[in-house]
């Protein structure tokens, strides 16, 4: 019988922190820089190549991938998860990262419990409910829900 190996989470060394960050184990964070005074709750993974804009929380079992910028002032709720892959050959892309896409989330943006964000840009000033997944650029203020989701009130 063969031994597994064996990997831990954790907080590498190249994660870069602004002032007053503050993490609640156990996270796993790696390849990914923080700005001030954010907040970052347990069970969270954010994955190289990622910013997090100053003032941003996000909360437990939230999953953030590749490529994915979020802004300043941003609520980032349970159990949100990131997508950077969009299976364009049919399938997972595996270890060709030139298939992955990026994400860019705005300033002033809340991202309800459960909503599932494929590459998209998501501009100021935008909430997005809870379950809501995101297929597409949201270029307009306002609140969003649903799958898709779809834009049910103005700002």
């Amino acid at each position: 019988m063969a031994n597994p190996e064996i990997l831990y989470s954790g907080i590498n060394d190249d994660v870069v922190f602004g002032s007053n960050v503050r993490v609640i184990q156990p996270v796993n964070l790696y390849g990914c820089t923080l700005g001030d005074n954010c907040f970052i709750g347990p069970f969270v993974e954010i994955q190289k190549n990622v910013t997090i804009g100053a003032n941003t929380k996000i909360q437990s079992h939230t999953f953030v991938c590749e490529l994915v910028t979020i802004g300043n002032n941003c609520f980032i709720a349970h159990g949100v998860m990131f997508i950077n892959d969009v299976f364009k050959k049919g399938g997972p892309a595996g270890g060709d990262k030139n298939l992955w896409k990026n994400t860019i989330i705005g300033n002033n943006v809340s991202i309800g419990t459960n909503a599932t964000i494929l590459p998209v840009k998501i501009t100021d000033n935008v909430v997005v409910g809870a379950g809501a997944v995101v297929t597409k650029d949201i270029n307009e203020p306002g609140i969003y829900v649903g799958n898709p989701a779809k834009k049910i009130k103005s700002f």
